[in-house]
């Protein structure tokens, strides 16, 4: 089971955003639980802010230290072991796969959202393990970042997915993208099935998965196909 922990200005928008579908059945499975920390409520401040100027000038105001810091406090007096506090910011490491496998096997996870614009740097040292972004470009706020990186580590965690061999079967299993797939009819709109499919012979159904997601992501994504030629070619050396 993992604990995901949402420090965040709009907890309502995580928890309508996570408690739907797979996830939803998960949390009710107790696979997976998800609470949001509204950082507004561990401000000192009598009028509510979380934000304030920049020192030194500039653009825009700054979420500051001591409500991100006693938000974040109250989450980690409660889990088990110190856990990983991901900063979702366009500068960290770009989130991918294998990080999300990573993730997966935490107990607790807290997930940090800034605003503004950003948050006050002597907070981010005190607590962030992990700086994460999930693409080269700007966000009005983490939240949205934050709820994607934990749809793909949530479907990681056993027993959330009706199916646990569909995780290790679909696109980025082994660098390769997911082989397409069909459903009925046979024929629509004159485009029919691949024949291999209704062969019934499992064994060829594989290979051609196999073919067609080589091609796939040579074709869509080069750069992973370079990296599954590579580590294909380095293995048969080996045998």
């Amino acid at each position: 089971m993992v604990n995901f922990h949402v420090l965040t200005l709009f907890p309502e928008m995580v928890m309508q955003g996570l408690h739907t579908s797979i996830l939803g059945r998960a949390v009710e499975r107790q696979h997976i639980s998800i609470e949001a920390v509204n950082i507004r409520d561990y401000t000192t401040d009598k009028h509510g802010k979380v934000d304030d100027y920049t020192y030194g000038g500039g653009a825009g105001m700054l979420m500051q230290a001591q409500p991100v810091y006693d938000a974040w406090l109250s989450v980690a007096e409660r889990t088990a072991s110190k856990a990983r506090v991901i900063y979702v910011t366009p500068q960290g490491q770009t989130f991918h796969q294998e990080m999300a496998k990573e993730f997966a096997k935490e107990e607790d996870l807290i997930f940090l959202c800034g605003h503004y614009e950003g948050i006050d740097e002597r907070v981010l040292e005190e607590i962030v393990t992990d700086y994460v972004s999930i693409g080269d470009y700007v966000l009005t706020g983490g939240e949205l970042p934050a709820m994607v990186m934990i749809d793909a580590v949530a479907r990681l965690v056993p027993g959330v997915l009706h199916n646990d061999e569909s995780a290790a079967t679909e696109s980025f299993h082994n660098d390769l993208l997911e082989y397409p797939q069909y459903s009925r009819p046979e024929v629509w709109r004159d485009k029919r099935v691949p024949e291999i499919l209704l062969s019934g012979n499992h064994a060829k159904v594989d290979e051609w998965r196999l073919a067609q997601s080589i091609e796939r992501t040579r074709q869509r994504r080069p750069d992973l196909y370079e990296k599954w030629e590579t580590r294909h070619f380095q293995q048969e050396f080996t045998q």
